[in-house]
């Protein structure tokens, strides 16, 4: 009885072990960003980035021309999202101090899909807290709607409780190289060595042909 009764209780604890490592696996953030759409580009690869005409945290009009010649990690968000997007600006400023003096010339282009919001002066405020190269970027809703679609993202207004909103977004950082070409992807779940990896490459192409 006192066997049977052990196999009974190691059964119970393999069981149990068994669904705290699934809740993890499901939970995981590598394995939530797998299956976050938030995290999925759309569209082919060779047709994102483009055109774009937005205001900058300054309250000056820009258009991709003005940042052409320079190698640019582009990441859609707004100032009031309560975790990605101050994870990923941080951790990209983290990124550009490792970098150093090799990386003078990269630009963050943080574009708001929040632009109801996010006037350029609150830009200004919140970018203030990260890297000087991170440019924040508003404007009308078509204007970012434009961008949003040049770039194969994606982003939509979440009602809440209150008349509140939040804004679900893609999650994912672009980069372009200085001919304004598609070069890849990172994000906040990456580990930084392989992020430190592809911004060197996309640093070190000085032509960017290749």
């Amino acid at each position: 009885m006192t066997i049977l009764r052990t196999v009974r209780y190691a059964a119970w604890i393999g069981v149990a072990l068994v669904g705290v490592f699934l809740t993890w696996s499901y939970f995981a953030p590598e394995q939530r960003a797998k299956r976050d759409s938030r995290y999925q580009l759309s569209g082919p690869i060779s047709e994102i980035g483009g055109p774009f005409t937005l205001i900058d945290h300054n309250s000056r009009t820009v258009t991709e021309k003005d940042f052409a010649g320079k190698p640019t990690m582009v990441f859609f968000g707004f100032t009031s999202c309560p975790d990605i997007c101050p994870t990923a600006l941080w951790n990209v400023s983290e990124l550009l101090r490792q970098l150093g003096d090799g990386a003078k010339d990269l630009r963050v282009l943080f574009i708001s899909v929040d632009p109801e919001r996010d006037t350029p002066e609150r830009l200004k405020a919140y970018v203030s807290n990260f890297d000087s190269r991170v440019v924040g970027l508003t404007g009308t809703a078509e204007q970012v709607a434009a961008a949003v679609k040049a770039y194969r993202a994606y982003f939509k207004k979440v009602p809440q409780d209150g008349g509140a909103y939040t804004m679900d977004h893609t999650a994912t950082v672009y980069l372009m190289d200085r001919s304004g070409k598609f070069r890849g992807t990172f994000d906040v779940h990456e580990a930084k060595e392989a992020s430190l990896a592809k911004l060197r490459r996309l640093v070190m192409d000085p032509a960017g042909s290749n």
